[in-house]
């Protein structure tokens, strides 16, 4: 009896390891494969001190729902459009006007729509993109004029102007206007050439310009992650910039998203996808960081950007509502 006692013992033993091992190899949880397809972007999440050139002094925010365009004049005056409103800001980041949609009291001029893109002449004279057309106001906020629309798929994303012409990008359209002061169309640039016959590639409405320091014309070609310097007529005669995810290049589906120019020459860029903002030599070498990713909310998109006299640098922050000025270190 003691005997069968134990051999009852020891199968019993041997079963409830059987079961223990058993267990480990068909219900234990499995580790997820890892995605060879995957790439890490956490190293570009943050910048190495040494890349950053750029501190954030100063924020502004205006009481708008949502943030849509920002540009600043020849006297440092910041103008930033939001949900059908205008608002204006001394060098001092002073609200010093406000104007509404749907009012003509002191103040307040009537806007037809949201304002998309803007830029302000030498004289003062402020032109306003909406989706599909031009608005153009006096200094005083008198409209003088409202241009022909470019119709239903237009989507008007930016604005430059030198003394006789002005650029008007049209994202929807993937074509550059080239305007008088007028308003008359002089002729389009589709930014085809014959190394690249497609033209501007567009995916999404990131389509943004400059006018130089010489007077030259400055075109994203956000698709193939360049900008093109043209001439009015739309000849292409020099570009820059390389597809990578490192800090030296453009990545994502559009990008830059938006420029802007120091006054040395040097390109200010933002993207989206990896927010970040960079500084780039006039020749189009990357130089320095302003803004890294981690500065960020995920998924911050529409960066537009300004330069004043200061060079300080002018950030649109959408997700915090905010606009956020970056001086030198």
């Amino acid at each position: 009896m003691k005997n069968k006692g134990i051999l009852i013992l020891m199968i019993a033993l041997l079963l409830i390891i059987v079961g223990f091992m058993a267990r480990d190899l068909f219900f234990a949880p499995q580790a997820e494969p890892k995605n060879p397809y995957e790439y890490n972007v956490d190293q570009f999440k943050k910048a190495d001190s040494a890349l950053l050139c750029y501190r954030e002094v100063e924020q502004i925010q205006p009481k708008t729902e949502i943030l849509n365009a920002i540009a600043i004049d020849k006297n440092d005056r910041l103008y930033v459009s939001g949900k059908e409103k205008l608002f204006v800001y001394d060098a001092n980041f002073q609200l010093v006007h406000f104007f509404e949609t749907d009012s003509q009291i002191n103040d307040h001029i009537k806007f037809s729509e949201d304002i998309y893109c803007i830029s302000i002449s030498e004289d003062g004279t402020i032109y306003l993109g909406m989706v599909d057309h031009i608005e153009v106001y006096s200094a005083s906020g008198g409209k003088i004029a409202s241009w022909e629309s470019r119709g239903e798929g237009a989507i008007f994303t930016s604005i430059a102007q030198t003394e006789t012409s002005v650029f008007v990008a049209d994202a929807g359209n993937k074509i550059v206007y080239h305007y008088n002061h007028k308003g008359d169309l002089l002729n389009t640039i589709d930014g085809k050439n014959p190394d690249n016959p497609k033209g501007f590639i567009i995916p999404s409405a990131y389509f943004d310009l400059l006018i130089g320091r010489n007077d030259e014309l400055w075109i994203v070609n956000p698709g193939l992650h360049q900008l093109g310097m043209y001439r009015p007529n739309g000849e292409l005669i020099s570009s820059w910039g390389e597809t990578s995810m490192r800090w030296e290049g453009f990545c994502g589906c559009c990008n830059p998203s938006h420029i802007a120019m120091l006054s040395d020459g040097s390109f200010v860029t933002s993207e989206k996808g990896i927010e970040r903002v960079k500084i780039y030599h006039p020749d189009g070498e990357f130089k320095c960081v302003v803004a890294a990713p981690d500065d960020f909310i995920d998924g911050t998109r529409d960066l537009d950007l300004s330069v004043d006299s200061k060079d300080r640098i002018y950030v649109m922050d959408k997700e915090k509502g905010l606009i956020r000025i970056f001086d030198k270190k």
